[in-house]
């Protein structure tokens, strides 16, 4: 049975993903912290990632780089 261990320090919510073993991580939603079914590596770097959220049915744009979660913001047009 694995185990995750969500931490997340109210100083840096921008980094929003779940420790799975060292270098294996699952991207957590960062309107609502749950578990989303992207999982990434130690070496990924993805840029404008629209990223879905099954629990609570949103969707965010993020970069992923360095196992670092930031999500982009869009000016209004």
């Amino acid at each position: 049975m694995l185990k995750f261990v969500i931490n997340i320090p109210i100083i840096r919510l921008r980094e929003f993903i779940c420790t799975m073993e060292q270098n294996e991580s699952w991207v957590l939603c960062p309107k609502c912290t749950n578990k989303t079914r992207v999982q990434i590596r130690q070496d990924t770097k993805i840029e404008n990632l629209p990223l879905y959220c099954p629990k609570c049915k949103k969707k965010s744009l993020i970069n992923i780089h360095e196992l670092e979660t930031t999500v982009v913001t869009e000016p209004d047009a």
